[in-house]
C-alpha cells in the first residue's frame, strides 16, 4: 500500500494523502494568513513524515506556545525556515506577522540597519527615517536566518535587545520598546565558532535557549517521493505543465545524497518541470552518485577552484555546488528558448537584468554573440503573448 500511495503522490494524484488539502491536517487558526509561501512551506513540513520528521514536529508542538526564542541547526536546505514559519503559525503570535533576515547576505552596517532601522542622516545616502525589521514585526515572530554570519559588533546590540527588549535606531538616542519573538538558524557550529572568538558566549545561550536540530535529506530518504511529488504539483499549477518522475529516476534520487538537502531537491524538481522531461536532471544525479564529473564543470575547472593541499568546508562545497547547478539550469533554459531571454527569465523567475548578469558571471555568452540566434524567437514570442497571457 505505502508503494502505491509514494506513486500516487509523485505523480499528484488527489486520491494520495500526500496531496490531501492543508486545511486536512490543520485547524483554522494555523491556517489564517498563511499566505502562497507560508501555506506551501507548512505543507512541506507536514509531507516530511520519517520517525525523526515527527519527533521534529512534536518539538515544534511543545515550543510553539512558550514563547521563548529558539535555536534552529541543520545543514543549508533542510529547512530551517519551514520549521520557523511552523513554530510561527502554531503559536500565539499566528495573527502577527513573521519577517525573515538573512544575516549573511548584508554587511554589517547594512544589517544593522536592516534590523534596528536608522535615522534620517545617519550614514551617506540615509536620505530619510527607517524603521527596522524589530520594529515593523512587533508583537510577531522574527527568524534570524545564518545567525553565525553576524559580526561580533552587532552581536553586542542583539544581546541587549534579547536581555532588555528595546534598542535604538543607528544614528539615533530614542530608546524603543519591542515585543518580538527571535528564531535564529545556523549551519555552522556556534560552539566552534565561540572557541575561535567568532561568536559570542553570552549570546550563544540567549540564543539556545530551546535548540532543534533537523536532519539532513540522506538520513530520510523515505520521504524523498512524497516531496517530489509535492514539488512536481507545485510546479505544475506555476508552470502550467505536467510531468511525471519515471521509476528508475526515483531510485536514482533515492540513492542520492542531496548535500543541498529538500532545497536542491525543489530545484530539481523544478528543473524537470521546466525542461519537460526528467532525463537531463536524472543523468546528472547518476553521475554523480558514479563518480562522475558535475555536468558543465571540466576537471581543469575542479582543479582551478579546489587546492587539494588546502582544507575545504563543506559550506564552500555547498556553495559551488549551487553555482554549478544554477550555471547549469540557466544554459538549458536559454537553450530551450533559443536564447530568448525574456522568455528565459520568466521561466527562471528572475528578472532580466539578473539574467543577464548571471550569464556573463557563468561565461554562459554575450549578446553580441547570441544576436543572431533571438531575433527569430522574439518574433515568436510576440506571437504568443497573447497565448502566454492568458495560461499565466
Amino acid at each position: 500500500m505505502a508503494h502505491h500511495a509514494d506513486r500516487r503522490a509523485v505523480r499528484g494524484d488527489p486520491s494520495s494523502p500526500a496531496c490531501w488539502p492543508l486545511s486536512v491536517h490543520l485547524g483554522a487558526h494555523d491556517c489564517h494568513s498563511i499566505g502562497p509561501r507560508g501555506w506551501s512551506m507548512t505543507e512541506e513540513l507536514r509531507l516530511c513524515s520519517s520517525a525523526k520528521m515527527q519527533a521534529i514536529r512534536d518539538l515544534i508542538a511543545k515550543v510553539a506556545a512558550l514563547d521563548i526564542t529558539v535555536l534552529l541547526q541543520g545543514e543549508s536546505g533542510v529547512g530551517k525556515e519551514v520549521v520557523a514559519r511552523a513554530i510561527h503559525l502554531a503559536s500565539p503570535r499566528v495573527h502577527r506577522q513573521f519577517l525573515k533576515v538573512n544575516c549573511a547576505a548584508l554587511p554589517g552596517e547594512l544589517l544593522e540597519s536592516e534590523l534596528f532601522g536608522h535615522e534620517k542622516g545617519a550614514f551617506t545616502d540615509a536620505y530619510r527615517q527607517k524603521p527596522g525589521k524589530f520594529e515593523a514585526v512587533d508583537q510577531g515572530t522574527l527568524l534570524l536566518d545564518e545567525i553565525g554570519e553576524i559580526p561580533l559588533g552587532l552581536q553586542a546590540k542583539l544581546l541587549h535587545v534579547l536581555q532588555d527588549g528595546e534598542f535604538s535606531r543607528v544614528g539615533g538616542e530614542k530608546i524603543i520598546r519591542t515585543d518580538v519573538r527571535l528564531i535564529a538558524s545556523t549551519n555552522r557550529d556556534l560552539k566552534a565558532a565561540m572557541q575561535a572568538h567568532q561568536f559570542r558566549e553570552d549570546l550563544y545561550y540567549r540564543l539556545n535557549v530551546f535548540e532543534i536540530r533537523i536532519p539532513p535529506l540522506r538520513e530520510r530518504r523515505e520521504e524523498i517521493p512524497v516531496l517530489v511529488g509535492h514539488f512536481l504539483t507545485k510546479f505544475t499549477f506555476q508552470y502550467a505543465r505536467k510531468i511525471e518522475v519515471p521509476a528508475d529516476t526515483m531510485r536514482v534520487f533515492l540513492e542520492y545524497d542531496w548535500p543541498g538537502n529538500v532545497r536542491e531537491l525543489e530545484n530539481a524538481a523544478r528543473r524537470i518541470v521546466v525542461l519537460g522531461t526528467a532525463l537531463t536532471v536524472h543523468q546528472e544525479i547518476a553521475a554523480r552518485l558514479g563518480g562522475g564529473p558535475r555536468p558543465a564543470v571540466t576537471p581543469s575547472a575542479v582543479t582551478a577552484t579546489v587546492n587539494p593541499e588546502q582544507m575545504i568546508s563543506l559550506k564552500d562545497i555547498a556553495r559551488r555546488a549551487a553555482r554549478d547547478a544554477e550555471r547549469v539550469a540557466i544554459n538549458e533554459v536559454l537553450d530551450r528558448v533559443h536564447w530568448n531571454r525574456a522568455k528565459a527569465a520568466r521561466l527562471l523567475q528572475i528578472d532580466s537584468k539578473t539574467l543577464q548578469y548571471k550569464i556573463e558571471q557563468c561565461g554562459l555568452g554575450t549578446r553580441e554573440e547570441k544576436q543572431g540566434t533571438v531575433a527569430e524567437p522574439a518574433i515568436e514570442e510576440q506571437k504568443k503573448s497573447g497565448r502566454d497571457g492568458r495560461m499565466n
